[in-house]
């Protein structure tokens, strides 16, 4: 229902400004930006994501239902199975879903978003066969979306690889900022979502899985800031995340072959769904796509903005955040339209500026979580999402906050 509810706020609040714009301002273009941006949305829905997406799918679909024929996956579920039996009760133990949740958390945190997207649609198939209301989001599900959507890292690639193009003295210095906003926005909306679901967040195998996750990224930070340089940095997150990435595919094809599986025959397998989900999400990708985009384009992110300037100007406080928060506002909207803006701000401030590097650090802190809502309910055909939007948007908040408070620590 609330998605609803905003999809519906999308067009009036584009109409209504576009109206003002015409009768108060003699803006003539108004309702024709709106119209163009109604059929660029729906094009680039379809033919820059829906249908791209087909050959990405069809590639880990195949090498995932390799893995689950090897036993991989039935290997993974077993292993977080008792930390995840308790965030997703309603999962039985040693189900495949674990092992496809697993490996989507996986590929999100080397920061490849590529591979993160099918493994995440297939673990939210996974997640389906367990759904007794085909249409109306299950607890698992939220937590999963959630979770997803709060876009934990711990190897930012492309924004220190973006950084490096706009020839910044240090592209890598963001890194540990990203790691903790992104973890901040991840532990808040797993605590959000157990809250709601009254899920036991004291019990021992939770608060030992968090305690050994926070240490090991402590750890991390600590190893790389301590032992290697800035250069090392970068080419320990580029080389780490790729032949983690790339080993995955030959584990399981040598692992299946050991299994004697026919691991050509169980690729084609797997890789024939990947049309029909790439198919099944393209309505729900105009739907959202096309109303984030004549939002976007009516020029209302950028009034919000000015709105929350003038509001911070009255206070006797550094405002110098307020030049990002029209990212923080674009970020659960559109991904692309956030990195816009994070270039932008590199261009016109500097990429090793205060706001450059606050943008960088806000662009990480979290993922597009209407464009996630959209992709993943709507790969199952869950209609009724209940509360995963709000969820993700506490979430998304907690990321925010925590950007700014790390951008000021680092940087500031």
């Amino acid at each position: 229902m609330a998605l609803n509810y905003i999809w519906i706020s999308f067009f009036v609040i584009a109409f209504i400004i576009a109206f003002c714009k015409l009768v108060f301002l003699g803006d003539t273009e108004a309702f024709k930006l709106l119209v163009d941006g109604i059929f660029d949305s729906s094009k680039s829905s379809v033919m820059d994501i829906a249908l791209p997406l087909v050959g990405a799918m069809a590639f880990w679909l195949g090498i995932m239902r390799i893995g689950e024929k090897a036993g991989a996956i039935n290997f993974l579920s077993r292993i977080v199975g008792p930390f995840f039996h308790r965030l997703f009760p309603e999962v039985p133990k040693n189900h495949p879903a674990a092992g496809s949740m697993m490996m989507n958390f996986s590929a999100n945190l080397l920061g490849l978003d590529n591979a993160a997207t099918p493994l995440g649609l297939k673990a939210m198939e996974s997640l389906q066969t367990l759904n007794e209301d085909k249409e109306t989001a299950s607890n698992p599900q939220i937590m999963f979306m959630v979770l997803h959507a709060s876009g934990l890292t711990i190897l930012p690639i492309s924004i220190i690889a973006q950084r490096a193009i706009m020839h910044s003295k240090d592209p890598s210095d963001i890194f540990i900022p990203c790691i903790i906003a992104t973890y901040v926005a991840a532990l808040v909306g797993l605590l959000v979502v157990a809250v709601k679901q009254k899920i036991n967040l004291w019990d021992k195998v939770i608060i030992g899985w968090l305690l050994g996750l926070t240490s090991f990224i402590a750890l991390l930070v600590a190893y790389l800031t301590l032992f290697l340089n800035k250069q090392q940095i970068s080419d320990f997150s580029k080389v780490a995340s790729n032949l983690m990435l790339f080993s995955i595919p030959v584990i399981f094809i040598v692992g299946g072959f050991f299994k004697k599986v026919n691991v050509f025959e169980a690729f084609i397998e797997g890789a024939k769904g990947s049309f029909d989900i790439s198919v099944r999400i393209i309505p729900y990708l105009v739907a959202m796509l096309v109303a984030i985009g004549i939002f976007r384009t009516s020029g209302a992110l950028m009034y919000i903005g000015l709105g929350f300037k003038w509001i911070f100007s009255h206070f006797n406080m550094d405002t110098r955040f307020t030049e990002v928060l029209p990212i923080a506002l674009m970020r659960p909207l559109s991904g692309s339209g956030a990195r816009a803006m994070m270039l932008d701000n590199m261009k016109v401030f500097g990429v090793d500026s205060f706001v450059g590097h606050l943008s960088s650090v806000l662009y990480g802190a979290a993922d597009s979580s209407f464009y996630i809502a959209a992709l993943y309910f709507g790969s199952v055909g869950v209609k009724k999402l209940r509360y995963a939007i709000p969820a993700a948007l506490i979430s998304d908040l907690a990321g925010v906050i925590a950007a700014i408070f790390v951008g000021y620590l680092f940087f500031g």
